[in-house]
Protein backbone atom coordinates (compact mmCIF):
# COMPACT_ATOMS: atom_id res chain seq x y z
CA UNK A 1 0.00 0.00 0.00
CA UNK A 2 1.52 3.73 -0.80
CA UNK A 3 2.26 5.89 1.81
CA UNK A 4 0.33 9.03 1.85
CA UNK A 5 2.16 12.15 3.40
CA UNK A 6 -0.43 14.11 5.49
CA UNK A 7 2.45 16.08 7.17
CA UNK A 8 5.96 16.49 5.31
CA UNK A 9 8.73 17.75 6.80
CA UNK A 10 11.16 19.14 3.81
CA UNK A 11 15.08 19.69 5.24
CA UNK A 12 16.99 22.33 2.84
CA UNK A 13 13.48 23.43 0.94
CA UNK A 14 15.32 26.86 0.30
CA UNK A 15 18.38 25.14 -1.59
CA UNK A 16 18.30 24.21 -5.47
CA UNK A 17 16.94 20.97 -5.13
CA UNK A 18 14.39 21.64 -2.44
CA UNK A 19 13.25 24.76 -3.76
CA UNK A 20 11.94 22.82 -6.93
CA UNK A 21 10.96 19.68 -4.99
CA UNK A 22 8.60 21.93 -2.77
CA UNK A 23 7.20 23.15 -5.83
CA UNK A 24 6.47 19.73 -7.02
CA UNK A 25 5.01 18.52 -3.49
CA UNK A 26 2.81 21.69 -2.95
CA UNK A 27 1.23 21.11 -6.64
CA UNK A 28 1.40 17.32 -6.12
CA UNK A 29 -0.06 17.03 -2.50
CA UNK A 30 -2.52 19.47 -2.24
CA UNK A 31 -4.03 18.08 0.74
CA UNK A 32 -0.42 17.56 2.75
CA UNK A 33 0.86 20.76 4.65
CA UNK A 34 4.62 21.17 3.74
CA UNK A 35 7.18 22.55 6.97
CA UNK A 36 10.43 23.79 5.51
CA UNK A 37 13.41 23.83 7.58
CA UNK A 38 16.69 25.58 6.52
CA UNK A 39 19.48 27.65 7.72
CA UNK A 40 19.73 29.73 5.01
CA UNK A 41 23.08 29.28 4.36
CA UNK A 42 25.34 30.77 1.17
CA UNK A 43 22.95 28.29 -0.65
CA UNK A 44 19.51 28.93 0.62
CA UNK A 45 17.81 31.89 -0.24
CA UNK A 46 14.21 31.98 1.09
CA UNK A 47 13.37 33.96 -1.90
CA UNK A 48 13.28 30.83 -3.52
CA UNK A 49 10.13 29.88 -1.84
CA UNK A 50 8.13 33.30 -2.55
CA UNK A 51 5.98 31.07 -4.42
CA UNK A 52 4.92 28.67 -1.76
CA UNK A 53 3.54 31.53 0.51
CA UNK A 54 1.43 32.35 -2.61
CA UNK A 55 -0.01 29.18 -3.73
CA UNK A 56 -0.95 27.66 -0.02
CA UNK A 57 -0.25 30.35 2.53
CA UNK A 58 -2.72 27.93 5.37
CA UNK A 59 -0.67 24.58 4.33
CA UNK A 60 2.97 26.00 4.01
CA UNK A 61 5.37 26.71 7.31
CA UNK A 62 9.30 28.15 6.64
CA UNK A 63 11.24 27.66 9.96
CA UNK A 64 15.19 28.99 9.69
CA UNK A 65 16.75 26.75 11.86
CA UNK A 66 19.50 24.51 11.59
CA UNK A 67 19.29 20.09 11.81
CA UNK A 68 22.15 19.65 13.92
CA UNK A 69 20.67 21.43 16.41
CA UNK A 70 18.34 19.19 18.49
CA UNK A 71 16.49 22.06 20.42
CA UNK A 72 14.90 23.58 17.06
CA UNK A 73 14.38 20.35 15.57
CA UNK A 74 12.95 18.22 18.59
CA UNK A 75 10.63 21.55 18.93
CA UNK A 76 9.31 21.39 15.59
CA UNK A 77 8.64 17.87 15.46
CA UNK A 78 6.82 18.37 18.63
CA UNK A 79 4.57 20.98 16.88
CA UNK A 80 4.09 19.97 13.36
CA UNK A 81 4.02 15.99 13.87
CA UNK A 82 5.44 15.53 10.15
CA UNK A 83 4.07 11.82 9.19
CA UNK A 84 7.13 12.74 6.39
CA UNK A 85 10.44 13.46 6.40
CA UNK A 86 11.85 14.22 3.51
CA UNK A 87 15.72 14.92 3.95
CA UNK A 88 17.66 17.35 1.63
CA UNK A 89 19.82 19.66 3.92
CA UNK A 90 23.50 19.07 3.13
CA UNK A 91 26.21 20.80 2.35
CA UNK A 92 27.20 19.53 -0.66
CA UNK A 93 30.25 21.46 -2.44
CA UNK A 94 33.13 19.43 -2.99
CA UNK A 95 35.66 22.38 -2.94
CA UNK A 96 34.71 23.56 -0.05
CA UNK A 97 34.92 20.34 1.85
CA UNK A 98 38.39 20.38 0.85
CA UNK A 99 38.43 23.39 2.71
CA UNK A 100 36.61 22.87 5.64
CA UNK A 101 36.31 19.12 6.39
CA UNK A 102 34.77 19.46 9.89
CA UNK A 103 31.67 21.69 8.34
CA UNK A 104 30.46 18.62 6.29
CA UNK A 105 31.14 16.16 9.12
CA UNK A 106 28.77 18.58 11.37
CA UNK A 107 25.66 18.98 9.14
CA UNK A 108 25.61 15.87 7.31
CA UNK A 109 26.44 13.57 9.70
CA UNK A 110 25.18 15.13 13.09
CA UNK A 111 22.69 16.93 11.51
CA UNK A 112 21.49 13.84 10.02
CA UNK A 113 21.33 11.48 13.06
CA UNK A 114 19.58 14.50 14.98
CA UNK A 115 16.88 14.04 12.53
CA UNK A 116 16.92 10.42 12.85
CA UNK A 117 16.67 11.18 16.58
CA UNK A 118 13.63 13.74 16.52
CA UNK A 119 11.91 11.47 14.21
CA UNK A 120 12.51 8.90 16.12
CA UNK A 121 11.41 9.80 19.33
CA UNK A 122 8.06 10.99 18.05
CA UNK A 123 7.34 7.95 16.28
CA UNK A 124 7.36 5.32 18.51
CA UNK A 125 4.50 6.88 19.88
CA UNK A 126 2.58 6.14 16.47
CA UNK A 127 0.28 3.07 17.47
CA UNK A 128 0.45 0.94 13.99
CA UNK A 129 4.57 2.10 12.65
CA UNK A 130 4.59 0.76 9.55
CA UNK A 131 5.85 2.06 5.90
CA UNK A 132 2.09 3.38 5.14
CA UNK A 133 1.98 5.30 8.53
CA UNK A 134 5.27 7.04 8.69
CA UNK A 135 8.37 7.74 6.55
CA UNK A 136 12.17 8.93 6.15
CA UNK A 137 13.69 9.46 3.07
CA UNK A 138 17.09 10.42 2.77
CA UNK A 139 17.93 11.75 -0.13
CA UNK A 140 21.52 11.55 -1.32
CA UNK A 141 24.26 11.28 -3.97
CA UNK A 142 26.16 8.69 -6.27
CA UNK A 143 29.36 10.30 -5.11
CA UNK A 144 28.95 8.60 -2.06
CA UNK A 145 30.29 4.91 -4.86
CA UNK A 146 33.72 6.56 -6.00
CA UNK A 147 34.83 6.74 -9.06
CA UNK A 148 34.48 4.43 -12.30
CA UNK A 149 36.57 3.47 -15.47
CA UNK A 150 35.48 4.14 -19.13
CA UNK A 151 32.41 1.60 -18.41
CA UNK A 152 29.82 0.49 -15.88
CA UNK A 153 27.54 2.33 -14.01
CA UNK A 154 26.44 2.33 -10.37
CA UNK A 155 23.16 0.79 -8.98
CA UNK A 156 22.08 -0.44 -5.54
CA UNK A 157 24.62 -2.81 -4.88
CA UNK A 158 27.51 -1.13 -5.70
CA UNK A 159 30.01 -1.03 -2.75
CA UNK A 160 30.46 2.75 -0.99
CA UNK A 161 34.08 4.17 -1.75
CA UNK A 162 34.00 7.91 -0.93
CA UNK A 163 36.46 10.25 -2.37
CA UNK A 164 36.15 13.50 -0.99
CA UNK A 165 35.47 14.61 2.52
CA UNK A 166 32.01 15.65 1.04
CA UNK A 167 31.40 12.19 -0.24
CA UNK A 168 32.16 10.82 2.85
CA UNK A 169 29.80 12.78 4.95
CA UNK A 170 27.02 11.69 2.56
CA UNK A 171 28.29 7.65 2.85
CA UNK A 172 28.21 8.22 6.85
CA UNK A 173 24.69 9.67 6.92
CA UNK A 174 23.15 6.82 4.58
CA UNK A 175 24.94 4.09 6.84
CA UNK A 176 23.11 6.10 9.77
CA UNK A 177 19.25 6.19 8.21
CA UNK A 178 20.38 2.63 7.29
CA UNK A 179 21.02 1.92 10.87
CA UNK A 180 17.92 3.51 12.63
CA UNK A 181 16.03 1.35 10.15
CA UNK A 182 17.44 -2.00 11.44
CA UNK A 183 17.87 -1.11 14.93
CA UNK A 184 14.63 1.64 16.26
CA UNK A 185 12.15 -0.11 12.52
CA UNK A 186 11.94 3.32 11.08
CA UNK A 187 10.24 2.86 7.75
CA UNK A 188 12.85 4.32 5.52
CA UNK A 189 14.34 5.16 1.83
CA UNK A 190 17.48 6.43 0.02
CA UNK A 191 18.11 7.56 -2.87
CA UNK A 192 21.05 8.20 -4.20
CA UNK A 193 21.26 10.64 -7.13
CA UNK A 194 23.75 11.95 -10.41
CA UNK A 195 24.28 15.63 -10.94
CA UNK A 196 21.48 17.61 -10.80
CA UNK A 197 20.86 21.13 -12.94
CA UNK A 198 18.09 22.87 -13.58
CA UNK A 199 16.42 26.13 -12.24
CA UNK A 200 17.91 28.47 -8.99
CA UNK A 201 21.25 26.09 -8.56
CA UNK A 202 23.41 28.28 -6.39
CA UNK A 203 26.09 29.81 -9.54
CA UNK A 204 29.42 27.98 -8.01
CA UNK A 205 28.00 24.62 -9.87
CA UNK A 206 29.82 23.93 -13.16
CA UNK A 207 26.27 25.00 -15.59
CA UNK A 208 25.25 28.41 -13.88
CA UNK A 209 29.19 29.15 -13.17
CA UNK A 210 29.67 28.92 -17.00
CA UNK A 211 26.42 30.58 -18.19
CA UNK A 212 27.50 33.58 -15.41
CA UNK A 213 30.77 33.84 -16.25
CA UNK A 214 29.70 33.73 -20.25
CA UNK A 215 27.55 36.69 -20.17
CA UNK A 216 29.93 38.48 -17.87
CA UNK A 217 32.42 38.45 -20.31
CA UNK A 218 35.21 35.71 -17.95
CA UNK A 219 37.19 32.62 -18.24
CA UNK A 220 34.88 29.68 -18.37
CA UNK A 221 36.96 27.64 -16.40
CA UNK A 222 37.35 23.94 -16.96
CA UNK A 223 39.07 21.64 -14.40
CA UNK A 224 41.85 19.71 -16.21
CA UNK A 225 41.34 18.78 -19.46
CA UNK A 226 37.59 18.43 -18.97
CA UNK A 227 37.48 14.98 -19.41
CA UNK A 228 35.44 13.65 -16.16
CA UNK A 229 31.97 12.89 -16.93
CA UNK A 230 28.93 12.98 -14.99
CA UNK A 231 25.27 11.37 -15.72
CA UNK A 232 23.49 14.86 -15.65
CA UNK A 233 19.75 14.41 -14.19
CA UNK A 234 17.26 17.68 -14.69
CA UNK A 235 16.08 18.71 -11.34
CA UNK A 236 12.34 18.61 -11.92
CA UNK A 237 12.87 15.26 -12.96
CA UNK A 238 14.62 14.16 -9.74
CA UNK A 239 11.66 15.70 -7.81
CA UNK A 240 9.25 13.68 -9.21
CA UNK A 241 11.56 10.31 -8.83
CA UNK A 242 11.63 11.77 -4.48
CA UNK A 243 8.17 11.71 -4.83
CA UNK A 244 7.53 8.80 -6.32
CA UNK A 245 9.74 6.55 -3.95
CA UNK A 246 8.54 8.23 -0.54
CA UNK A 247 5.28 7.31 -1.48
CA UNK A 248 5.66 4.13 -3.68
CA UNK A 249 8.75 2.72 -2.78
CA UNK A 250 9.28 0.30 -0.33
CA UNK A 251 10.46 1.01 2.86
CA UNK A 252 14.41 -0.07 3.71
CA UNK A 253 15.16 -0.01 0.25
CA UNK A 254 17.56 2.47 -2.14
CA UNK A 255 17.07 3.61 -5.77
CA UNK A 256 19.19 5.10 -7.79
CA UNK A 257 18.43 8.12 -9.90
CA UNK A 258 19.79 9.31 -12.84
CA UNK A 259 18.88 11.14 -15.74
CA UNK A 260 20.67 8.29 -18.31
CA UNK A 261 22.64 11.45 -19.89
CA UNK A 262 26.33 11.20 -19.60
CA UNK A 263 28.62 13.96 -20.46
CA UNK A 264 32.08 15.23 -19.95
CA UNK A 265 32.61 18.34 -18.47
CA UNK A 266 34.32 20.31 -21.69
CA UNK A 267 30.76 18.80 -23.65
CA UNK A 268 28.90 20.80 -21.33
CA UNK A 269 30.86 23.90 -21.65
CA UNK A 270 31.03 23.70 -25.13
CA UNK A 271 27.03 22.93 -25.78
CA UNK A 272 26.32 25.98 -23.45
CA UNK A 273 28.55 28.15 -25.22
CA UNK A 274 26.70 27.30 -28.57
CA UNK A 275 23.55 27.70 -26.85
CA UNK A 276 24.36 31.41 -25.43
CA UNK A 277 25.86 32.15 -29.13
CA UNK A 278 22.15 31.43 -30.15
CA UNK A 279 20.50 32.94 -27.66
CA UNK A 280 22.30 35.64 -26.67
CA UNK A 281 25.24 35.84 -28.92
CA UNK A 282 28.12 38.31 -28.39
CA UNK A 283 29.39 40.63 -30.89
CA UNK A 284 33.14 39.65 -30.04
CA UNK A 285 32.56 36.42 -30.96
CA UNK A 286 31.30 32.81 -29.53
CA UNK A 287 31.44 32.18 -25.73
CA UNK A 288 33.94 29.36 -26.89
CA UNK A 289 36.76 32.07 -26.77
CA UNK A 290 36.48 32.27 -23.20
CA UNK A 291 37.26 29.11 -22.59
CA UNK A 292 40.54 28.24 -19.56
CA UNK A 293 41.84 25.26 -18.57
CA UNK A 294 42.71 25.39 -14.65
CA UNK A 295 44.42 23.24 -12.49
CA UNK A 296 42.39 20.05 -11.38
CA UNK A 297 40.44 19.62 -8.32
CA UNK A 298 42.36 17.24 -5.79
CA UNK A 299 41.05 13.82 -5.93
CA UNK A 300 38.60 14.36 -8.84
CA UNK A 301 36.30 11.25 -10.00
CA UNK A 302 36.83 10.74 -13.63
CA UNK A 303 33.35 9.09 -14.19
CA UNK A 304 30.19 8.82 -12.43
CA UNK A 305 27.34 6.93 -14.17
CA UNK A 306 23.88 5.75 -12.43
CA UNK A 307 21.85 2.37 -13.51
CA UNK A 308 18.36 3.89 -12.78
CA UNK A 309 16.86 0.56 -14.02
CA UNK A 310 15.28 -0.42 -10.30
CA UNK A 311 13.37 3.20 -9.95
CA UNK A 312 12.06 2.55 -13.60
CA UNK A 313 10.65 -1.22 -13.37
CA UNK A 314 9.42 -1.22 -9.91
CA UNK A 315 8.40 2.35 -9.49
CA UNK A 316 7.55 3.81 -12.91
CA UNK A 317 9.75 6.28 -13.13
CA UNK A 318 11.95 8.04 -16.19
CA UNK A 319 13.13 11.02 -16.91
CA UNK A 320 11.39 13.29 -19.25
CA UNK A 321 13.71 15.69 -20.29
CA UNK A 322 16.59 14.93 -22.19
CA UNK A 323 20.26 16.75 -21.53
CA UNK A 324 19.46 18.77 -24.64
CA UNK A 325 16.30 19.65 -23.89
CA UNK A 326 17.03 20.23 -20.19
CA UNK A 327 19.77 22.11 -20.48
CA UNK A 328 18.23 24.93 -22.98
CA UNK A 329 15.31 25.14 -20.25
CA UNK A 330 18.06 25.53 -17.96
CA UNK A 331 20.01 28.32 -20.27
CA UNK A 332 16.69 29.88 -20.68
CA UNK A 333 15.98 30.38 -17.19
CA UNK A 334 19.01 31.78 -16.12
CA UNK A 335 18.47 34.23 -19.23
CA UNK A 336 15.39 35.08 -17.64
CA UNK A 337 16.65 35.27 -14.45
CA UNK A 338 19.92 36.97 -14.73
CA UNK A 339 19.94 39.21 -11.88
CA UNK A 340 18.95 36.69 -9.68
CA UNK A 341 22.14 35.10 -10.69
CA UNK A 342 24.35 37.91 -10.87
CA UNK A 343 23.33 39.23 -6.98
CA UNK A 344 24.40 35.85 -5.68
CA UNK A 345 27.79 35.81 -7.44
CA UNK A 346 28.22 39.49 -6.12
CA UNK A 347 27.00 38.73 -2.65
CA UNK A 348 28.98 35.24 -2.42
CA UNK A 349 31.73 35.42 -4.28
CA UNK A 350 30.26 31.93 -6.29
CA UNK A 351 32.81 32.29 -8.71
CA UNK A 352 35.87 32.39 -6.24
CA UNK A 353 37.98 29.16 -7.08
CA UNK A 354 37.82 26.86 -3.63
CA UNK A 355 39.07 23.57 -2.68
CA UNK A 356 43.06 24.09 -2.81
CA UNK A 357 43.61 23.29 0.20
CA UNK A 358 44.75 20.08 -0.30
CA UNK A 359 47.40 21.18 -3.06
Amino acid sequence: MPHNPRVILLTGGAGFIGCNLARHLLDTHRSARIVVLDALTYAGHRANLSFAERARPDGYRFVEGDIADAVTVNALFDEERPDTVIHLAAESHVDRSIDDPLLFIRTNVVGTATLLNAARRIWQKVASLNEQSVRFHHVSTDEVFGSLGPSGRFDESTPYDPSSPYSASKASSDHLVRAWGRTYGMPYTISNCSNNYGPNQFPEKLIPLIIHNALAGKPLPVYGAGLNVRDWLYVLDHAEAIDRVVCDGKAGETYCVGGDNECRNIDIVHAICDNLDQLRPDPLGSYRRLIAHVADRPGHDLRYAIDAGRIQRDLGWKPRQTFVSGLRLTIEWYLDNQSWLDDLHKRHQAGHRQGLSAT
